[in-house]
């Protein structure tokens, strides 16, 4: 997707509206029409005429009837994810008992038991119940009950997210950023994860438009300049393999599609070059027209022809066809120097292979009929329901467990006697131990890796054969949790350790008892909350322990009061000097000067300017209510923005930055050039000398020709950053100039 429609302003009359409504929902039944049984359409009628009625006094934010949403998000399910009649009915009725009076009593009565359930899950999933927890994290741990009983509801959900998505140029900007950025966390990852990739990469794509505006903007502009010179590298390239197909008699689609724009922002930040020097712009796609029982045999015969034509990059195979993604993904991927020395990926897939890629489960489910083999995805649903009911934590660590272990891509490790089992990338010799069996993994004291002595923290590789060693004498370690990823490793360390914790918290328990009786109280729960608090501990159990281990003195309860048989803790003294810890450190110049203006009002609040981004003046930022150090101000593209916003959307405060020329931040740059005689001079003259910018710290590198270099500088705003960068650019010998992101600028 090489660029995203701006919306028009919504300015339509009554007459106009009913007109719009009933060509969409025309559009929707012709999407369907193939689809259709006997009865389908009546009851589809039903279901959109009841959803009309229910919403017809509800307007969307851009103004229009809210009823144009639910015909959107239907026919999303039923042209883009392919799924049936039954889905369509409930996408059209997936709003109405969270916002209008319909009950699901009146949904039963009209369409029966099935979509009644269906309809449920959605409803359950948009009511939150605890409110003091993070609001999507408890959305999607329901989404996932509901997963496991029926994966409709969540590609519903999907598709409702991808309207939400489409459709947010009519919110205001930070419901855009919450919004984004829990797209990117879950929804995109889940898509994928089902299969869904032209969902998931216009969710990414359509997130970084509000998260990233300048940056998605700048690449759509240079992906629309080049378009003509890529068609036609395209099909140069093409021509060749076309005509070898036809010798073979083999028949193909061939067609080059571009990345999208947020892959190639990714490619841009992890490789740090610019646009021009990401060489895969594009994908070469060919798509075989196979019988089921040659599919295999033609794909590598396509493979064969590229190969014979183009010189391949060895390391760049992935065979997808002999061990297919758990979403259900077969491919053969590889890249080859093609004309002009550029790089080409090219992807073979046989006509059902590309249904699948594109529609996921939805289509799995088409092409399961009559299997009789447990499939991938019946697989992972049972691990979703095995993590989910032994699930304890909170709902933010069990949303990063989640995505550790089940959204990321995997690998296939292999047991000594040749059994495979599917793991996350990035998983330990540990993380298969667990994988075989919980009574393994908290036992494991080491692993053969290909016949090698490795320790429990090794990561494991696609093709590993892992052979684990136990010991009856081992326990599970907090350290373990450092370099665990599965759900399932993290949740049985979690247990062992509680259990260890609890069998030691008994003679804490004990100590506390005595002194409380000591002082003439008692172990009651107000005491021991008293305690609890005063300590800053988030448990009992904590408290019980730290005191078992002796991290606690209990003679420090001296100063407490005694009513009754209840204690009360002194109050704490403020010192002068203490809200001085919420002042931005880094910032020289007047302290008390206006920097930021949040809501409507201009009030001075203090804040903090966050390590993990250091933003400075025009930067888009947003604030950020941080337990125990105020308000925190991050960008919003910062490396941990889409968590935060994702997790905790309540604690986001709306931002911008007042005009003040008198402060100066503390901001990084990275340089890589040509070492030379006198480099170190010439950067050095530029910042201080011509832009008369304060050097905070310099260190440069020199090795075998070239030199790396970390500036910390003071700046006032983003403005200034941007012509310092442009300014050491147009130095001889400077390759590259890039703004800190992470936290590596020391405070």
């Amino acid at each position: 997707m090489e660029t995203v429609a701006q919306i028009p302003k919504y300015n339509l009359n009554e007459e106009e509206e009913k007109k719009l409504i009933l060509r969409e929902y025309r559009s929707l039944l012709k999407v369907i029409k193939s689809k259709l049984k006997p009865g389908d359409k009546a009851l589809v009628r039903t279901a959109f005429e009841m959803s009309a009625e229910a919403h017809k006094t509800m307007r969307r934010k851009s103004g229009e009837p809210y009823i144009l949403h639910p015909i959107a998000v239907a026919k999303i399910c039923a042209e883009e994810i392919g799924l049936g009649i039954r889905s369509t009915i409930c996408a059209l009725l997936h709003d109405t008992v969270e916002d209008t009076d319909i009950s699901l009593d009146d949904i039963k009565r009209e369409f029966g038991e099935e979509i009644t359930r269906i309809v449920d899950g959605l409803t359950k999933i948009a009511n939150v119940i605890d409110v003091n927890a993070s609001q999507q994290a408890e959305n999607f741990k329901k989404i996932l009950l509901t997963l496991t009983d029926d994966p409709r509801v969540i590609l519903i959900k999907l598709s409702d997210r991808l309207h939400n998505m489409r459709t947010l140029d009519s919110m205001k900007r930070e419901k855009q950023l919450k919004i984004s950025s829990e797209t990117v966390y879950v929804y995109a990852p889940l898509a994928h994860r089902m299969g869904l990739y032209t969902i998931k990469t216009e969710m990414e794509d359509l997130a970084m438009k509000y998260m990233e505006p300048d940056t998605y903007k700048e690449i759509a502009r240079k992906l629309a300049e080049t378009k003509k010179e890529r068609t036609k590298y395209i099909n140069e390239f093409i021509k060749p393999i076309r005509d070898k197909l036809e010798k073979a008699n083999l028949t193909a689609e061939i067609h080059g599609r571009p990345k999208s724009i947020h892959s190639i922002w990714n490619k841009m930040k992890k490789k740090g070059v610019g646009f021009e020097e990401v060489y895969d712009l594009f994908a070469i796609r060919a798509i075989l027209d196979s019988p089921p029982e040659r599919e295999k045999e033609d794909c590598w015969k396509v493979y064969s022809m590229i190969t014979d034509e183009y010189n391949p990059s060895p390391e760049r195979l992935r065979d997808w066809l002999s061990n297919p993604k758990a979403n259900g993904y077969e491919a053969l991927h590889t890249t080859v120097m093609g004309p002009q020395g550029k790089w080409v990926e090219v992807q073979i897939r046989t006509k059902r292979m590309n249904e699948i890629a594109e529609k996921g489960l939805a289509a799995h489910w088409k092409y399961k009929e009559g299997a009789t083999d447990e499939s991938r995805f019946d697989k992972w649903f049972q691990q979703i329901r095995e993590v989910i009911t032994n699930q304890e934590t909170d709902s933010i660590d069990f949303l990063q467990d989640f995505k550790t272990s089940f959204l990321a891509e995997e690998i296939y490790v292999y047991t000594p006697k040749g059994d495979v089992k599917m793991l996350p990338v990035g998983s330990t010799a540990l993380d298969f131990a667990f994988a075989i069996h919980s009574a393994i993994g908290v036992k494991t004291i080491g692993a053969k890796v290909n016949h090698k002595l490795v320790p429990i923290s090794q990561k494991l590789h696609s093709g590993d054969q892992v052979e684990i060693i136990t010991s009856n004498k081992q326990k599970a370690s907090e350290d373990w949790l450092g370099f665990v990823v599965t759900s399932k490793a993290k949740g049985r360390i979690r247990d062992a350790l509680k259990e260890e914790k609890r069998k030691v918290a008994d003679e804490g328990k004990y100590a506390v008892q005595r002194k409380l009786e000591g002082m003439g109280a008692s172990l009651s729960q107000h005491n021991i909350d008293e305690l609890v608090h005063w300590y800053k501990l988030g448990s009992n159990l904590d408290l019980f322990y730290q005191v078992a281990v002796k991290n606690i003195d209990l003679k420090d309860i001296k100063d407490f009061k005694i009513a009754g048989d209840r204690i009360e803790a002194p109050r704490p003294v403020k010192l002068h000097n203490e809200k001085h810890d919420f002042l931005p450190h880094h910032v020289t110049g007047k302290k008390d000067a206006e920097l930021v203006i949040f809501g409507e009002s201009s009030d001075k609040i203090v804040y903090n300017l966050a390590n993990c981004c250091k933003p400075i003046p025009g930067d888009d930022v947003f604030g950020f209510v941080t337990t125990g150090k105020g308000l925190t101000i991050h960008r919003t593209n910062c490396p941990n923005a889409a968590k935060l916003l994702a997790n905790y959307g309540h604690r986001v405060v709306k931002t911008k930055w007042a005009k003040n020329k008198e402060i100066s931040f503390l901001t990084g740059v990275k340089i890589v050039g040509m070492d030379d005689v006198g480099v170190v001079n010439k950067i050095t003259n530029l910042i201080s000398g011509e832009l008369k910018i304060n050097i905070a710290a310099l260190t440069i590198e020199a090795n075998e020709g070239l030199f790396k270099g970390n500036i910390r500088l003071y700046v006032h705003d983003k403005e200034e950053l941007d012509n310092l960068v442009q300014s050491l650019l147009s130095l001889s010998g400077i390759e590259s100039v890039e703004r800190y992101d992470m936290e590596d600028i020391p405070s």
